[in-house]
């Protein structure tokens, strides 16, 4: 968006590249600028980020930490998340924003009374989690030791080129709204009248190859003979450019890859998502449930039903241990629910905490022959029976119907 002209073309002149899960998730390289970025999903049972030592450790900041020093100081660094930070934790926000200000401004990286605390903090959750201290850092003990002026100052630098990208959407959330949030812009740009869905789609293809397979290694299982013989040099730039070509999507690639798109935007629509019709499936699909959790919870639900089948067809006493143990699955899903009534969406939620509950179970609650995930196919039975909701509760089979004239489903 920033690189192209008014006519969608790219300039010759532009060298800006990403690397994709090299030192970090991704880095940007921009010439000679390069930004490492940390990407942490946090779903709704996980939340926030609520300690120092939580955001270090969870959230990959002394990771970032660790990569920094590596690189001699000279990256920035961003971590991208889905929550954002708590109150304790904001403190520390403020006092990066105030470093970063400073040296923006070309002034000393002097830490102001009001945020050395929150310098000091940050710089004992790095003691105890960067797995790549600096060489002249005291290693993590009990009682930790005071930071030295010099750590301290260490620290200072580093929070000066931080940054924390909070609040980004949920990943159930991205198969909906990621063409619009982040395709359509181009668009508009470039006042084309195209489904935003063929660039994204486009563009995620060629991300996806880079960042979950790194292509193929160029010199296939040739082993690296004499690669580190007397008198030989460290690898030049270009060759390390070479080394890691699989895994760089360069700005040109984004742009051949939008044109394409452009050009052909039928040939990058993304495939028609499969439409089940089973109540089960309409009910976790109404609460965004990811399609795996819904195979699985198809799944689980048969094995329910047909352990009890066998059960009742040679055991009296069956039926009644079967009403019992429902009893105990609904009082497990109004639990659930009650605990993740705020979730938005709660679907997923919802299913986490059920087998956060079930895991926690007693003994004596799970049936002889059952373990833990029939318990939980027990639940998905009685989402079937429309006794347990993934969402706020619908005409179940008037959706089914909708969905069987291809009108698709309700949100």
């Amino acid at each position: 968006m920033d690189a192209i002209t008014d006519e969608g073309l790219l300039p010759e002149d532009v060298d800006s590249r990403i690397v994709c899960e090299y030192h970090e998730d991704w880095a940007v390289v921009d010439q000679d600028a390069v930004e490492l970025v940390s990407a942490k999903h946090r779903d709704t049972t996980t939340g926030t980020f609520t300690t120092v030592n939580s955001l270090a450790q969870a959230g990959g900041i002394a990771h970032l930490f660790g990569r920094w020093h590596a690189l001699g100081e000279s990256p920035t660094c961003r971590m991208v998340t889905t929550f954002g930070l708590s109150p304790e934790v904001q403190k520390v926000e403020k006092a990066w924003e105030k470093l970063r200000e400073l040296r923006q401004a070309k002034q000393s990286l002097d830490v102001p009374e009001e945020h050395l605390g929150c310098v000091r903090d940050l710089c004992q959750a790095l003691r105890a989690y960067c797995k790549e201290l600096p060489a002249g850092w005291a290693p993590t003990s009990k009682p930790m030791p005071l930071p030295t002026a010099a750590e301290l100052a260490q620290v200072a630098r580093f929070m000066a080129v931080l940054d924390v990208e909070a609040k980004k959407p949920l990943r159930d959330l991205l198969a909906a709204s990621a063409a619009n949030l982040y395709a359509r812009p181009i668009c508009d740009y470039l006042r084309l009248m195209i489904d935003p869905e063929a660039i994204w789609a486009a563009v995620h293809d060629l991300f996806y190859a880079r960042m979950r397979k790194a292509g193929p290694v160029p010199t296939g299982q040739l082993p690296a003979v004499l690669a580190y013989r007397v008198g030989s040099t460290s690898p030049t730039a270009p060759q390390l450019e070479r080394s890691l070509v699989n895994r760089i999507v360069t700005l040109g690639d984004i742009h051949v890859a939008v044109r394409t798109a452009i050009s052909q935007p039928h040939g990058y629509r993304p495939l028609p998502r499969l439409q089940r019709t089973t109540k089960l499936a309409v009910k976790m699909s109404a609460g965004h449930c990811a399609d795996n959790s819904i195979e699985r919870a198809e799944h689980l639900a048969q094995e329910y039903r047909e352990f009890w089948r066998e059960e009742r067809s040679g055991n009296p006493a069956a039926r009644l241990a079967q009403a019992s143990l429902n009893r105990y699955l609904l009082r497990i899903s109004d639990e659930a629910t009650h605990s993740t009534s705020n979730a938005v969406p709660r679907g997923p939620a919802f299913w986490q905490e059920v087998q956060r509950l079930l895991d926690a179970s007693p003994p004596e609650s799970v049936p002889s022959g059952m373990d833990r995930e029939l318990l939980l196919g027990g639940i998905c039975e009685l989402t079937s029976q429309c006794k347990v909701w993934f969402s706020d509760s619908f005409d179940v089979d008037k959706a089914i119907e909708a969905i069987q004239r291809g009108q698709g489903q309700p949100s």
